[in-house]
């Protein structure tokens, strides 16, 4: 790599670093007066027969984490290096971003008055029509050993709208826990800002791609709203938070696939082509895979018992790590270490290949087990005992079973 490279690669990064920060100042700011606002207006959680946070707490987070996006992403636009970019960039991120504002606006009035299903998911419907029109679309699949894929009109549709309300549902089915979601897609987008960061750099590319843009400014986002979020939460993120994350990661996953063929994506990395090429469609999924796998087979227990799959129990993975003996803050950290273990995981083999990184993986997989299984024996009965689990079983203010 030449020295002019270098400088260059470096100046790139420390704007996206700055997008980032940016950010995750202004979500943090914005969640203070979002609070106000949402109490005011009546915008809370109240506490229900089947929640368990044990006081009534404001909605509105998702606000804050949009103006925390908005701030980033326009912050690009003047940044010496990032206002280089193809236009294309600057126009699919813009896209992406009035689409998150629609739903957003979705998500905040039905955290004021509970809109009923159909009507959010054609609000859903209308945010990714949005993204459809304005380009941001499936165009093709590119497939190892099939090459580029080229869809139809109404298959491209068709696949980009099930790809967008697919992830916006997902994240707000994961939105269960105290920082939880926010933590998950911070993660997500951190993995696949550097995915996308190092393929650039693979191919040649010395302007900023949307995904990377999107996801440093969204990762900020997050960052920013988690301390008023992470146990005992002050704010909760709504339905206009959890959706507003699912439209991004996947416009973010979108508008990546119409940058690289299948030959740019697989050719310059010594990973998994397979995996490579998939990784757009594949990550968002992979990283919320934990706790949608806790809700599917919430959905086969409540099946099997003759309940509807939308009875709320106790039986979650996180009820079930408070009765190993993990606090409700561990128990999110435990399924923020297995959602990076799965991203990064999933990214690092995508790109990279030798014993070194399978090693990796599996030592960090070994020490996730041990953390999970082993480090709740391993402690005193006094520092989280049977006394405190129980208490945070019948009464943690943070935790919300949102369980459909």
């Amino acid at each position: 790599m030449s020295m002019e490279s270098t400088r260059s690669s470096c100046l790139q990064m420390r704007e996206y670093f700055l997008i980032f920060l940016v950010a995750a100042v202004v979500s943090y700011l914005l969640c203070v007066f979002a609070r106000e606002l949402a109490s005011r207006l009546g915008a809370v959680a109240q506490v229900r027969d089947r929640d368990v946070h044990s006081i009534p707490i404001p909605y509105f987070g998702g606000v804050a984490m949009l103006g925390g996006l908005g701030a980033g992403v326009l912050l690009g636009y003047h940044l010496p290096f990032l206002s280089k970019a193809q236009s294309a960039v600057f126009h699919d991120s813009g896209v992406v971003l009035i689409a998150g504002a629609m739903i957003c606006v979705v998500g905040v009035v039905d955290d004021l008055i509970e809109l009923d299903a159909l009507t959010k998911l054609g609000g859903q419907i209308v945010a990714a029509a949005f993204m459809v029109l304005n380009g941001v679309q499936f165009s093709s699949v590119s497939l190892p050993w099939v090459g580029q894929f080229v869809l139809d009109p109404t298959q491209a549709v068709l696949l980009t709208m099930l790809m967008v309300v697919g992830t916006v549902n997902a994240v707000n089915f994961v939105d269960g826990l105290d920082g939880l979601a926010a933590g998950v897609v911070l993660i997500g987008s951190v993995a696949f800002f550097l995915f996308a960061y190092r393929l650039a750099s693979i191919n040649g590319e010395t302007l900023a791609l949307t995904p990377a843009l999107l996801c440093a400014a969204m990762g900020g986002a997050c960052a920013g709203f988690l301390p008023h979020n992470f146990f005992p939460a002050r704010i909760f993120m709504g339905d206009s938070g959890s959706m507003l994350l699912g439209l991004v990661l996947s416009g973010s996953a979108l508008t990546l696939t119409g940058q690289f063929s299948v030959v740019q994506v697989s050719s310059g990395t010594s990973g998994l082509p397979l995996l490579a090429t998939l990784i757009p469609i594949l990550l968002p999924a992979a990283i919320l895979v934990v706790p949608l796998s806790d809700l599917v087979l919430a959905v086969v227990r409540r099946t099997r018992r003759g309940l509807p799959f939308y009875h709320p129990d106790k039986e979650h993975l996180h009820h079930r790590l408070l009765e190993i003996g993990h606090s409700q803050r561990r128990a999110v950290l435990i399924i923020w270490l297995w959602s990076g273990l799965i991203a990064f995981g999933a990214v690092l083999l995508s790109l990279y290949s030798g014993p070194m990184v399978w090693g990796a993986v599996l030592l960090v997989f070994l020490v996730n087990v041990g953390l999970t299984f082993l480090l709740p024996r391993l402690e005193s009965d006094t520092l989280d005992g049977p006394a405190e689990i129980e208490g945070a079983i019948d009464d943690p203010q943070g935790v919300r079973d949102q369980s459909r």
